[in-house]
């Protein structure tokens, strides 16, 4: 896929330039986690709080990584509410990373109000849309901050994801800062009635995940009504379970959900559809 814009720099990782060299005093931030605090996406440009607080910026910062669109989002809304740019207009190189079709919401007006300085701001794509695959993407981090953007996972289990997207960021020798941008919790028994309805009248024929959450979320839902995935499935034998892409596939399969199929394009949700549509051709 060719994610170019004429007014944004967009690499590859075989098309990296190395930044200047590290910041002067280099050190290691730890921003616990506390799943009991409530916050918005308007908090995600209070990454250190402090007393005073200070004026919200990412001059302390060298990038910025998202692992999914909604963080993009998140990101976004809460640098709208600041009245000034978060970066100076002069300093080393910025880096935005997104995933595939993601960084389609790293557009002009999200640059500038990043940077006035458009020629700051760096926007990398791995060409795998991957958590693993934007880490490896980024060069060495020799120490600098990045700021990771991540769900606070509530009623849930948190998955994987997101705690090996900060090892893996770690082991690059960058210094992973989280920030809760948003929620990701479960909605409730009530989420999942009509599935159960067509489950009952053994009228399911497919079901796509695109989260490991969505799949703790549809179990949890189950128990409340008294069913489990094994009685759905042999109620609806024919069922196809799709997953939008290798890691929800994994996840779900670690709840003791199998899955059919899995989409090879997870850049973007028309993968997995793609996939759905062809396969239930096949079987026709």
């Amino acid at each position: 896929m060719n994610w170019q814009h004429p007014h944004r720099r967009i690499h590859h990782p075989s098309k990296l330039r190395r930044q200047a060299g590290p910041p002067p005093h280099p050190q290691r931030l730890q921003t616990p986690l506390r799943p009991h605090t409530h916050r918005s996406a308007h908090t995600v440009h209070r990454s250190r709080p402090q007393t005073p607080p200070l004026t919200p910026s990412l001059d302390l910062f060298s990038a910025v990584a998202f692992p999914s669109r909604t963080a993009v989002a998140a990101f976004s809304s809460a640098a709208a509410d600041v009245p000034h740019p978060l970066l100076s207009p002069h300093g080393d190189v910025f880096t935005v990373a997104a995933l595939g079709k993601d960084s389609e919401l790293i557009d002009d007006s999200f640059v500038h109000r990043l940077c006035p300085n458009p020629d700051r701001i760096r926007i990398l794509v791995p060409l795998t849309a991957t958590p693993n695959a934007l880490v490896q993407s980024l060069e060495d981090g020799r120490g600098r901050r990045v700021l990771c953007p991540v769900p606070l996972v509530v009623g849930l289990v948190e998955p994987p994801v997101v705690p090996h997207f900060l090892r893996d960021l770690e082991a690059k020798h960058w210094v992973p800062v989280r920030v809760n941008a948003y929620e990701t919790r479960w909605a409730g028994p009530g989420c999942a009635e009509e599935v159960v309805e067509k489950i009952e009248d053994e009228a399911l024929d497919a079901i796509v995940f695109t989260s490991t959450a969505e799949v703790e979320g549809l179990l949890k839902s189950f128990k409340e009504f008294g069913l489990d995935w094994e009685t759905a499935k042999r109620r609806c034998p024919k069922m196809l379970v799709a997953a939008h892409g290798p890691i929800t596939a994994a996840g779900a399969q670690m709840l003791g959900v199998g899955v059919d199929l899995v989409s090879s394009r997870f850049g973007s949700f028309q993968g997995v559809v793609d996939a759905l549509h062809a396969e239930i051709l096949r079987l026709s």
